[in-house]
């Protein structure tokens, strides 16, 4: 039996993770809505496998793996996430998952990716791979956001999504001073000046719809 926890904000794409992986040899599902539901679920009870989305509420799927790593460091996680793999692939894998998956993809996709990570294996798409092979040979000429730490681009993704300090702060369970030094952070890593110039790039680089 693979136990599996489902994190998506979304209950038609639940609904519709299980019946992919009803007919497969899945028995067990958890489910959860929103960033704290699922790190409730990860506290109470043991999972093989979690299928976050990114996006998740209130949070986000990176802080989630930030908590992952520590709450249940052998939990296999896989990001499906509705963004492109050249977009959040490398940090998702950076962040601790052992697999990305775009939503777009064919169903089989996300069997495959669950068979190779339940065997202990890394999934990526072709795409995905192209992605990393093209990263290691750029080197440093890499886009500013992947200067930043996983806390880090937590907090810039959600200034970019035009959210206050005090609202990230209570958001991520951080006081507003930690909020504030993490903006100082990132500003001075990208050499940006203003939460404006942090929205613009962040629409330009379409990490934000």
């Amino acid at each position: 039996m693979i136990k599996i926890l489902i994190a998506d904000d979304h209950a038609v794409v639940r609904e519709g993770i299980k019946r992919i992986l009803t007919d497969q040899q899945f028995h067990r599902f958890g489910e959860a809505a929103t960033a704290e539901e699922a790190l409730s679920a990860i506290r109470n009870s043991e999972w093989d496998i979690l299928i976050l989305d990114l996006s998740i509420p209130v949070r986000g799927g990176l802080a989630v793996l930030e908590e992952v790593q520590s709450l249940a460091p052998k939990l296999r996680t896989i990001v499906y996430s509705m963004h492109p793999e050249d977009q959040f692939g490398l940090r998702v894998l950076r962040a601790g998952a052992v697999g990305y998956l775009a939503k777009e993809r064919a169903p089989e996709e996300l069997i495959q990716a669950i068979e190779k990570v339940r065997a202990g294996g890394l999934y990526v798409t072709e795409t995905l791979a192209e992605n990393l092979a093209a990263v290691l040979k750029s080197g440093d000429n890499l886009p500013l956001h992947h200067r930043l730490s996983g806390r880090e681009y937590t907090v810039f993704e959600q200034i970019a999504k035009g959210q206050s300090v005090s609202q990230i702060a209570d958001a991520l369970c951080l006081s507003v001073k930690t909020v504030s030094t993490y903006r100082a952070r990132i500003l001075e890593k990208m050499g940006l000046t203003s939460n404006a110039d942090l929205m613009r790039y962040a629409l330009n680089q379409k990490l934000i719809a």
